[in-house]
């Protein structure tokens, strides 16, 4: 019996494992050759014998098709997907025929699919592979061409890109004496998107979106159509500050597994922003599945997340959302163990007052009772109101304003300054966004003047905020302090904070 052993990786959500390709040749007793794969391969890691083959053959290696062939996938015990594991099982079969002449290194990392002519194909996940196998001790990875640039990202591991099977042989032949590929990614570029300049009028919602934008806060944006709410939302990534470098690995992970990487691109350059239509199921929009995959909200982590038309999506699919919001993660249980997903979002997202839209309009008539205005916002649970820092009424535009050539105002440039500004105070003092501060975090860096507090238990006791929402209407004030340069939070802070929330009003 010949044996080889090398290393390729799985992956479990977003993040990836190293997993020992044992491959195992015995010279047959009688002309029929078997082929096993162990290890809780799915479809797609059996049907690899199938490409494999005909790659070996085609690239010149021996592959005597009447041998007993094992080939073990370890940890056995974890489930492995997908035609990752193509290269490495090629390589353990090319390995264990002695006239091959090939001998394998045990520090390296072989990750990619197999096209029946021995050209290597890219394959989803090898951002947090790559990571994986560096933190487990290996020295350098093998991968297509096309996953060449989120390979090269990683720091501390050596990436190389062989075009085929052939090339790849070669490498290992010389020993890797060829120079490996490094990739110096800047973050740094010139915003392009829509710009907050854009919007006609509405000056207290651009207000309400800057906030949000310093600090991390969540809003919800509640008018009639065409009041402008989406076109307020999609300028939202323009004003948040430009991620880290440790915040792009972290969003560009999530992108890689689900396999939405731009092409050539090794990191995610801009704050992802994601607009999911309201027939999204739950799956859908938090992840999940047999096998758990990352959801919208998840593709969002670090950057937006918008719900248009808010109350109509499922209630069901909606509440999904409580525990992403209030922790930045959600972890989904299977019976073969539990996944944790990444979400820290700015979740941004707008209705219309009533079923026709048209409440509250100045010249056209809402046509809806108040019982299916009532019903149409009861949708939306308290609980994930609660959730949402900023609350805004979003009237509709005057004609005179409509008629105004640009919308005039600061640019989104000008704006993300004084929001990175902002930021930057809320990191030296703190560590994190106002958002994301916890209870005692946000005791111990409010400092807030005893009026300021006073208005707001007196807010409180009127519309009945609950906990939560007071602890959120604080991080708020403390952000628009903060916008201010003002190191201590004072009464007109909290007075806007606590007008930011219409939806826990009484009803008059």
């Amino acid at each position: 019996m010949r044996l080889a052993c090398l290393a390729a990786a799985g992956l479990e959500g977003v993040d990836g494992y190293v997993v020992q390709v044992e491959v195992s040749r015995i010279e047959p007793t009688t002309g029929i050759g078997r082929t096993t794969v162990v290890g809780l391969p799915d479809i797609a890691v059996r049907e690899s014998i199938d490409r494999i083959t005909p790659a070996l053959v085609s690239s010149g290696f021996r592959h005597p098709p009447a041998d007993h062939v094992v080939v073990n996938l370890a940890p056995a015990d974890r489930r492995k997907e997908g035609p990752a594991f193509d290269l490495a099982i090629a390589l353990g079969l090319a390995a264990t025929v002695s006239e091959n002449g090939l001998e394998l290194p045990a520090d390296t990392l072989f990750l990619a699919e197999l096209a029946l002519n021995g050209n290597l194909r890219p394959v989803r996940g090898v951002l947090p592979a790559v990571i994986a196998a560096r933190d487990a001790g290996l020295v350098r990875a093998v991968v297509a061409p096309g996953n060449l640039a989120e390979a090269a990202v990683v720091r501390g591991i050596a990436v190389y890109a062989p075009v085929n099977l052939a090339e790849c042989v070669s490498l290992i032949r010389e020993g890797f004496t060829a120079a490996p590929t490094v990739l110096v990614e800047s973050l740094e570029v010139i915003y392009q998107g829509p710009c907050l300049s854009d919007v006609r009028g509405q000056e207290h919602a651009k207000r309400a979106l800057i906030i949000a934008a310093a600090g991390g806060h969540n809003l919800l944006l509640i008018g009639p159509p065409g009041s402008g709410k989406t076109m307020l939302a999609r300028r939202l990534p323009g004003l948040l500050p430009p991620m880290t470098s440790e915040e792009a690995l972290d969003a560009s992970r999530v992108h890689s597994v689900s396999g939405l990487l731009p092409a050539g691109a090794g990191l995610l350059r801009e704050r992802p922003f994601r607009a999911p239509h309201h027939n999204v199921s739950g799956v859908g929009l938090i992840g999940g599945g047999s096998i758990p995959r990352p959801g919208e909200v998840s593709l969002a982590h670090q950057g937006v997340l918008f719900l248009d038309e808010l109350p109509e999506f499922p209630r069901q699919v909606l509440e999904t959302l409580r525990q992403p919001l209030e922790d930045g993660h959600l972890t989904i249980s299977r019976s073969g163990g539990r996944v944790r997903f990444p979400a820290q979002v700015t979740l941004i997202a707008a209705m219309n007052p009533c079923p026709c839209g048209y409440l509250g309009h100045p010249t056209r008539r809402c046509v809806d009772s108040a019982d299916a205005t009532h019903r149409y916002r009861s949708r939306i649970s308290g609980p994930l109101l609660d959730r949402i820092d900023l609350h805004l009424d979003v009237p509709a535009q005057r004609p005179d304003v409509m008629l105004l050539e640009s919308g005039g105002g600061d640019t989104s440039v000008e704006v993300r300054a004084r929001v990175c500004a902002a930021r930057d105070r809320m990191l030296a003092r703190q560590g994190v966004a106002n958002a994301r501060l916890d209870s005692r975090g946000l005791r111990t860096h409010l400092h807030a003047t005893a009026d300021a507090l006073s208005l707001l238990q007196q807010a409180a006791e009127e519309l009945g905020l609950s906990a939560r929402a007071h602890d959120r209407c604080l991080k708020v004030a403390r952000t628009v302090a903060d916008l201010d340069a003002r190191e201590q939070v004072q009464l007109d802070d909290v007075a806007e904070a606590v007008g930011y929330r219409v939806l826990d009003r009484p009803a008059a």
